[in-house]
């Protein structure tokens, strides 16, 4: 599984005090302990206003880079944002992200092709968020156009399916697992990613709900993810599941990072109260 740490993201209130009071030494210790857990790509997300926004993702960029060579997520609803941030990265990470809404793509992909940037991709368009699997796809299939266009491997992409609350769903989580299992089986070599936590707003207890979807979307093909990975809880599992689905030989991933203490005892926090 591809994690990418989320914890770096203003719109969590101990992380918008910290760029507010412009705290370096907070934004320095939650990239360094999100790369000590694993990350793959370090999320950062100002969520300030534009106007500020592009200066303030250099300030908390060039932070996680004095502690960390973790590859960063560059974190904006807007493509113009990512595109003028991909030069304070010292080498390639991913944009999250583009959509087939607007321009985005064409803003985006043009700066990576031929680079080392993947990029993550909603598949959303200027209708906004497809109420089927099958219009989803249709929005894939345009967005792989695109791709095939600015000459994108698939495997520079993270295709976001768009996971939505569960308490508003009709159908659980099929409409998620059918978009992802075609979307597999077309190109076999993209990623599938997405925010893991937002299966569960508005619900009581919400790691149970994260904790199910996480294993059920693997299942389904989904390699990439938008978590917290100091949750050892919900590291221990993803382990798990990659060993039960094959995909980690021997089962050395596992013993690996539970030796590493990626994860560990899922009760131990029970046991100490």
């Amino acid at each position: 599984m591809i994690i990418i740490g989320e914890k770096l993201n203003g719109s969590i209130p101990s992380v918008g005090k910290a760029i507010a009071e412009k705290d370096a030494a907070h934004i320095r210790g939650i990239a360094k302990k999100q790369a000590d857990a694993g990350a793959a790509f370090i999320d950062v997300c100002a969520s300030v206003p534009e106007t500020v926004e592009l200066e303030t993702l250099k300030w908390m960029i060039d932070l996680v880079q004095e502690v960390s060579d973790t590859p960063i997520a560059i974190d904006s609803p807007s493509a113009k944002i990512c595109a003028a941030a991909i030069p304070f990265c010292k080498k390639p990470g991913l944009i999250n992200s583009v959509s087939m809404e607007g321009s985005k793509v064409d803003m985006v992909f043009p700066l990576i092709a031929d680079t080392g940037w993947e990029c993550v991709a909603l598949l959303s368009d200027d209708t906004g968020i497809p109420k089927s699997s099958e219009k989803r796809l249709e929005v894939f299939d345009a967005l792989m156009k695109k791709a095939a266009q600015y000459k994108i491997e698939p495997e520079k992409l993270h295709i976001d399916p768009l996971i939505e609350m569960l308490c508003t769903s009709e159908d659980g989580i099929e409409k998620i697992v059918v978009t992802m299992k075609k979307i597999k089986e077309l190109y076999p070599s993209i990623h599938l990613t997405g925010g893991a936590s937002n299966i569960s707003f508005n619900l009581p207890e919400r790691k149970y709900i994260n904790r199910a979807f996480i294993i059920l979307a693997m299942a389904a093909g989904m390699d990439s993810a938008i978590l917290d990975p100091l949750n050892k809880e919900m590291m221990g599992l993803i382990y798990a599941a990659e060993a039960l689905l094959g995909q980690d030989e021997m089962c050395i991933e596992y013993i690996t990072a539970y030796r590493a203490g990626i994860f560990g005892d899922i009760n131990a926090e029970n046991k100490k109260k």
